[in-house]
């Protein structure tokens, strides 16, 4: 829960009580500015469920792109191994065949 969630949910809870009070003591002054208040908090925590939840989405993304790269780190580095291998398998027959030669 962010800041604006926190502080919404005040708003909303302080605003219905002097709604309601407002309302059980016959001041409509009161009970509006409550109402106004309660509005205020509802903006405010949906304010703060945007905001949380675009930071969620970034989140995500950013673990996204990092498992794409690790994928990405992994398969290029076993084409390295692989042509490492590859070679030294090439020069090891190379030089068995030289063996070969010199003893022949």
């Amino acid at each position: 829960m962010n800041k604006d969630q926190a502080s919404g949910k005040m708003d909303q809870a302080s605003g219905t009580i002097k709604q309601k009070v407002g309302e059980a003591v016959g001041n409509q002054n009161m009970a509006n500015r409550g109402l106004a208040e309660e509005t205020k908090g509802a903006a405010k925590e949906t304010w703060g469920n945007a905001k949380e939840a675009a930071h969620d989405a970034a989140k995500d993304r950013q673990h996204e792109a990092e498992h794409r790269a690790n994928k990405e780190r992994e398969h290029l580095s076993d084409k390295v191994q692989n042509i490492k291998d590859r070679t030294n398998d090439k020069i090891e027959e190379e030089r068995q065949r030289d063996k070969e030669r010199r003893s022949a």
